[in-house]
């Protein structure tokens, strides 16, 4: 008792400590004296949820460099009787030095990304090359093996112009307008939707513990058999539920973290993730990450390496900048890229803003935003000088916010993990995705909660809200998710419009008077900062700080969820402030989030 009172004051004089500093003032942890403390920031548990976050993100290092190295990379595919180079052995010796590029610049680009978007925001988001956005990039723009109409050299440099397209759009508050004027209940769906997303991701086979795959002839199907018995599409045909990997990736990685959460206990995600992890290290075992395969030699001879650097020198700084080669081909790469990634990547850091708490409904605004966005814009570009897909702000960040985050510590110290992580490499590319996969259920499960926010008591709201959210996991894509839903809404609710304006009002929905207010001018907010400038305010650069004021008290509003942590006991009330509207009569909130009401 005297050795846990004692660590226990340990901790709190290290908190206090930091917090009395000027590190602590510069990120307002609480207790800093600052007038706007951030309530519920601890030093110790802003690091704690930074390393949670990047143990859930860090299938990215190998899973990111497997997709890449998919398109052939800069690899020079010579054969005659060969066209795609399969069984050509030097181009596969090629292939294989150009993923080990692509591990240690995804590891580099999410921890310089990272760190930047922590220090400059203060936000608790990490960001990384965005699964989906890269097997766009490898199987739709480059192709397999370089098979496509655009190169892996000019593919880059279409990569590399968004990034500065992005931070025009960023200036001129283009994005910031763009996530004001979506519907809320649609910014609300498109929150959950990501969380269903996260849970598909999770019970998937190549980032998650393999319960469901796709087949031949449905969508999705029961999976969860050991590798002899799947099909060319990776299916089952029998063994189903068999797999050893997946029931300790859900005993262990999932039961156990669940009930560490229920307890309490700190750093649940971390411990999961690690019991599964060295369970499935060993090898000649039905559980193991490294089976005896040609595949699984070259993994586990990378793994024993420990601590290693792999230079990168093959892919970095190789964008192609003869456009006459593709032409017509390299613009249709460069806005495809863009209007799937300016959806995907806002759509992604709104979400995550407003599962942290920082997402004022008022104004549909957080702190820094145009600073966060042309963060986000920038590290697209240094992205495409190092060989990778865009880089978004990762939905995997749910899960530092989830174990108690709330300033930018949290996404600086997931940063230094990646940086870490380029020296041990093989460690945390050896981390087996059944290991992570529940995490992501579970964090998928907080997010989901925000569904109970949504307008279902009108049509005209509730079905938009209702395909966003079941588009974006099904069509494994954020940005396909917000199209699918704003084009419901804009059909539906301008069909209505037009009948009434025919009708000289006589014709309208019995429920209209339920429909949320919209309008293309967003309600409250500041204006972008050129217009603050050209207005003769002499603190331009500052926005409004409405929203800061909600995070000094750690408080959130409706609409927005929660600022703290389900898993941390003192801050479990849910304060709700009074919005103005004719839906708010149906809104029913839960007046604790940890299962009492």
């Amino acid at each position: 008792m005297a050795i846990a009172e004692r660590i226990n004051h340990t901790v709190q004089f290290i908190n206090n400590y930091v917090a009395a500093s000027t590190f602590g003032r510069v990120f307002r942890l609480e207790g800093c004296g600052h007038e706007k403390a951030i309530g519920g920031s601890v030093f110790l548990r802003e690091i704690r949820a930074g390393v949670t976050t990047f143990f859930t993100m860090a299938y990215i290092i190998a899973v990111n460099a497997n997709i890449l190295s998919q398109s052939g990379g800069t690899c020079v595919c010579n054969s005659t009787t060969d066209p795609l180079c399969r069984t050509d052995e030097a181009y596969a010796a090629c292939v294989l030095d150009v993923r080990k590029d692509l591990i240690t610049a995804t590891a580099v680009i999410a921890g310089i990304s990272s760190i930047m978007f922590g220090f400059l925001t203060n936000i608790p988001v990490a960001l990384a090359p965005g699964m989906g956005l890269n097997a766009y990039f490898t199987y739709q723009v480059v192709g397999f093996h370089g098979s496509g109409r655009v190169s892996y050299r000019l593919a880059l440099t279409a990569v590399f112009v968004e990034g500065f397209v992005f931070l025009f759009l960023s200036l001129i508050g283009m994005r910031q307008w763009l996530v004001k004027i979506i519907p809320a209940s649609l910014k609300v769906a498109a929150c959950a939707g990501i969380g269903l997303f996260l849970t598909l991701i999770g019970l998937s086979e190549s980032a998650g513990i393999g319960l469901v795959s796709g087949s031949s002839t449905q969508p999705l199907d029961l999976a969860g058999c050991p590798a002899e018995y799947k099909d060319e599409f990776g299916a089952c045909q029998s063994h189903k539920l068999r797999n050893p990997t997946l029931w300790v990736g859900v005993f262990c990685g999932g039961i156990i973290t669940s009930l560490c959460m229920m307890y309490k206990v700190k750093s649940a995600f971390i411990v999961g993730i690690a019991i599964v992890s060295i369970i499935s290290w060993p090898r000649d075992t039905n559980l193991t990450f490294f089976p005896r395969t040609t595949e699984g030699d070259m993994q586990f001879d990378f793994f024993k390496k420990v601590c290693t650097f792999h230079p990168i020198s093959n892919v970095l700084a190789v964008p192609d900048w003869d456009l006459s080669k593709a032409g017509s081909n390299f613009a249709l790469a460069l806005f495809t890229f863009l209007y799937v990634d300016i959806l995907d990547c806002t759509g992604t850091l709104y979400s995550m803003a407003r599962f942290a708490g920082v997402v004022d409904p008022e104004t549909g605004d957080f702190p820094r935003s145009t600073i966060a966005y042309c963060t986000d814009a920038v590290s697209i570009s240094i992205g495409a000088l190092l060989g990778t897909s865009p880089v978004t702000a990762f939905v995997e960040s749910g899960a530092g916010i989830a174990e108690g985050g709330r300033t930018g510590l949290t996404a600086i110290s997931t940063g230094i993990c990646f940086l870490i992580a380029i020296f041990f490499a093989p460690i945390f590319a050896s981390i087996p995705p059944w290991a992570t996969g529940c995490t992501l259920v579970l964090v998928g499960a907080m997010m989901a909660r925000s569904i109970t926010d949504i307008n279902w008591m009108y049509l005209g709201d509730a079905l938009p809200a209702f395909v966003t959210l079941v588009t974006m996991p099904f069509t494994y894509s954020i940005a396909y998710g917000l199209i699918a839903g704003l084009l419901t809404y804009t059909t539906l609710n301008t069909i209505t419009w037009i009948i009434d304006k025919i009708s000289y009002g006589r014709l309208v929905p019995e429920d209209y008077d339920l429909h949320e207010y919209w309008s293309y001018k967003p309600r409250g907010g500041t204006s972008p900062w050129f217009i603050r400038l050209a207005q003769g305010q002499s603190h331009f650069w500052r926005e409004e700080d409405r929203v800061d004021e909600m995070r000094v008290s750690g408080t959130t509003m409706k609409g927005s969820a929660p600022m703290t942590s389900p898993t941390t006991p003192d801050q479990l009330q849910r304060v709700v402030s009074e919005e103005k509207g004719p839906q708010d009569h149906y809104h029913e909130f839960p007046q604790r989030l940890d299962g009492r009401f």
